[in-house]
């Protein structure tokens, strides 16, 4: 409430600043000489006028920086959907990737088995290989003597 009252405060002063001069612009175009208080209030003229344009474009800056602070809202938004939408994927191509490695392991561990079967099939065949030879060379030698 206080604000608002400062505000009329303001609009009244402004009101009488621009009264007061207009009485002086009056004065000077009749050519009558300007005393230290019209000079004044042309000065506070000035002055109000300048205020004027600096608080209107302290508005507008204000509000070039929201938009800005808007925009930068929303890219962070952007980003932080990107990066969710990016961790989903890895998340999913890690789960391939596990998956993946489980087949392979699975095939591997089935690869050895078969490997270790082979191996002793391979064991065996020697062996009966063997026996075949010593077999075959007592039976060379019964037919010599």
């Amino acid at each position: 409430m206080v604000f608002i009252f400062v505000v009329d405060v303001s609009a009244i002063t402004y009101d009488a600043l621009r009264v007061a001069a207009e009485h002086v612009l009056a004065k000077v175009r009749e050519g009558k000489k300007l005393g230290t208080e019209d000079i004044f209030i042309l000065y506070l003229g000035t002055i109000v006028n300048e205020l004027r344009d600096v608080r209107s474009e302290v508005a507008r800056l204000e509000d070039k920086i929201d938009k800005t602070n808007q925009r930068v809202d929303e890219a962070n938004r952007r980003m932080d959907e990107m990066a969710k939408s990016l961790s989903a994927r890895i998340d999913e191509t890690n789960k391939r990737i596990d998956e993946t490695n489980r087949r392979i392991d699975e095939v591997v561990k089935s690869l050895s088995a078969r490997m270790d079967d082979l191996a002793k099939r391979i064991d065996a065949l020697q062996t009966t290989l063997l026996e075949i030879q010593k077999l075959l060379i007592e039976l060379v030698k019964t037919r010599q003597q």
